[in-house]
């Protein structure tokens, strides 16, 4: 049977062991255990690493068992051909079928949480973490808030619906530390104007604005999992970087995860995009003391990039509606919350008429 997973277990009553957000350890719901996290990360040690090497050994055969189908003209059928593997519970020994990129999940047959440790191993391994601050309760919470004050959301929508799903996930990224250095030029005009007698004359000057440095920049994050929706994952920032973590393993169960799937390489595009903008912006907000300013040829360059690999805690919460399903993202350490909601087009229309009568009326008292 496949092996390759472990779980980790309270040593006083052998039951499963969860992190809990609100404490930052990990706890027992059975005997009420309380436990550091590099304690548990201590005693597992030795447990991770066989199962890792254990996954190794069962990647390496099916390998080679794909390699031999494929010389002899066959197609492989196993797991890996649709990007899934099968690891056994270490709990129920149940086979679990996961994604090629799960590295926590709980069993759905006896429900203990399981790690995946052969995901982090090597080069794989997380440099850093951040822990999940708030728990189920504040997602619940937060979405219930969410809904408050947005004028054309149907009325039915917050009492009908009800949430499918919640989960949390540790979402992979990559944190680049990195110089952006450039050049600048903008058009500028300031313009004076005055009368003169029955004459109103207006003067303009205009002016070459030059604009030269370097910004040095520090974690600027790029989500690398294809899961993720990048809109969300940039909507839900900041994280506060102060509570980064030595990433350790301990810190997941109770939680999904994922190893990430987008290079490092890959990332190093929206990562460069985001730091051109920031010395960007700095650079056109020093050039104030003009009535217009626009920019005539800009080059910027990305220098020194250090790539490290974290994972940031997410809630996830689907809903579904009128037949649509709902998602909202909301960060797992800050608490900030988006996600799409429907539209009342009763609501908006009665709004846009209100609106539409008001400007009417406004121009009829003008008129007379």
């Amino acid at each position: 049977m496949a092996t390759g997973a472990t779980n980790y277990q309270c040593p006083a009553c052998t039951a499963p062991l969860h992190f809990s957000a609100a404490s930052g350890k990990l706890e027992c719901d059975y005997c009420g255990g309380i436990y550091e996290v590099e304690q548990i990360e201590q005693m597992y040690a030795a447990k991770d690493a066989a199962a890792a090497a254990a996954q190794e050994t069962i990647d390496r055969k099916k390998a080679e068992q794909a390699a031999e189908m494929q010389a002899m003209g066959l197609e492989w059928s196993g797991e890996e051909s649709a990007g899934m593997k099968t690891y056994s519970c270490p709990s129920c020994r149940a086979e679990l079928i996961c994604d090629a990129t799960t590295a926590a999940t709980s069993c759905p047959y006896c429900g203990n949480n399981t790690i995946i440790p052969g995901q982090f191993s090597g080069g794989l391994r997380p440099d850093l973490v951040i822990p999940f601050k708030l728990d189920k309760e504040a997602a619940k919470t937060a979405l219930k808030n969410f809904y408050k004050g947005k004028k054309f959301l149907p009325g039915a929508f917050t009492k009908q619906n009800h949430i499918e799903e919640i989960k949390g996930v540790y979402v992979p990224f990559w944190l680049c530390d990195c110089t952006v250095e450039g050049t600048a030029r903008y058009a500028a005009e300031r313009s004076l104007t005055y009368d003169v007698g029955d004459e109103r004359i207006t003067e303009t000057d205009h002016f070459e604005v030059l604009r030269e440095g370097w910004l040095k920049m520090e974690k600027i994050p790029a989500d690398a999992s294809t899961k993720m929706p990048d809109e969300y994952m940039d909507a839900i920032e900041p994280y506060d970087y102060a509570e980064l973590k030595e990433f350790s393993p301990a810190y997941l169960p109770g939680f999904l995860a994922d190893k990430y799937d987008v290079p490092q390489q890959e990332s190093m595009t929206r990562i460069e995009a985001r730091a051109k903008t920031s010395i960007g912006n700095a650079f056109y907000g020093s050039a104030s003391g003009f009535d217009s300013i626009a920019p005539e040829e800009e080059d910027y360059r990305l220098t020194d990039p250090v790539m490290r690999y974290a994972l940031l805690p997410v809630w996830l919460l689907s809903t579904r509606w009128n037949k649509k399903s709902y998602l909202f993202a909301m960060n797992g350490q800050t608490g900030k919350l988006v996600g799409d909601l429907p539209v009342s087009k009763g609501k908006y229309w009665a709004w846009f008429a209100g609106i539409a009568a008001s400007v009417t009326a406004l121009l009829l008292l003008v008129l007379l």
